[in-house]
């Protein structure tokens, strides 16, 4: 592995960590397996339904590498924790993957870097801050996500306008490449964003249903943050099941249809 060019120091440490396992493994085989178990970590810790497929896709990736090697991982899953809390306002694993080379060219994997998404995300919120105040939350999507840097990029500006997007915007994220999904998960989850990450073919599987209660498709594996079950959003998703239930004769109070940008 050559001089490899980082942003932070957190993002050099982690590189070093990739150079402890000695050129045993191919760079890509030990990203795509640090990632894989990060997001099943996160996702087991509160999701139930996809809990057996997940613990088992952990064990069978960890049982490949001797004692040595997995106590690597968390060392590696340290630096990132603690990059993305140094620095929230950056595209953490997406530019570790860009400097590491990974990025899939059959695919058309180039991420836009972090300013420029900052640029799009602020003319879209800013174009809607009205929007935003007369509803009680709002829905944001990416269609092609990457590692996430729009949806990490609008969390930041929202932050910034004092909206509290933790309780009032819904995030919600699709891309063909699991890997890549799963940084985004990983990255929206560390900042708090209640939300989902599909695996899913936008064009040809697209994601179906209300944005709080997607549907899971054959073909789609969806993947919750922990926020995404946070009491305001149980809220929520209860209500909008009661309205499916009981039909178009009840008129709320006060008409609370979110936005949607």
């Amino acid at each position: 592995m050559g001089k490899i060019r980082t942003r932070n120091q957190h993002q050099a440490e982690f590189v070093k960590c990739i150079q402890k396992f000695g050129g045993k493994y191919q760079t890509w085989e030990i990203f795509a397996d640090f990632i894989s178990m990060f997001a099943c970590a996160i996702s087991n810790g509160i999701d139930r339904v996809h809990f057996k497929p997940r613990e088992e896709m952990y064990m069978q990736i960890i049982r490949k590498y001797t004692n040595e090697e997995q106590a690597i991982f968390p060392e590696m899953m340290g630096h990132v924790i603690n990059g993305m809390e140094e620095n929230r306002d950056c595209d953490f694993l997406g530019e570790l993957y860009m400097a590491l080379d990974l990025g899939s060219h059959w695919k058309g994997q180039f991420f836009t870097p972090y300013n420029v998404c900052e640029c799009m995300a602020g003319i879209t919120i800013n174009d809607n801050v009205q929007t935003l105040e007369k509803q009680e939350w709002i829905s944001v999507n990416d269609p092609a996500c990457g590692a996430g840097a729009t949806l990490v990029a609008a969390a930041n500006i929202f932050h910034r306008k004092k909206i509290n997007y933790q309780t009032q915007v819904l995030f919600t994220a699709n891309d063909i490449d699991r890997v890549v999904a799963q940084m985004c998960y990983i990255q929206l989850s560390l900042l708090g964003c209640a939300g989902w990450v599909a695996v899913a073919n936008t064009i040809s599987n697209p994601v179906c249903g209300d944005p709080l209660m997607p549907v899971e498709k054959p073909g789609q594996e969806f993947w919750y943050t922990p926020f995404y079950f946070r009491g305001e959003w149980n809220c929520r998703r209860q209500i909008q099941i009661f309205k499916e239930m009981c039909g178009s004769w009840i008129t709320p109070i006060e008409e609370r249809n979110p936005g949607k940008i």
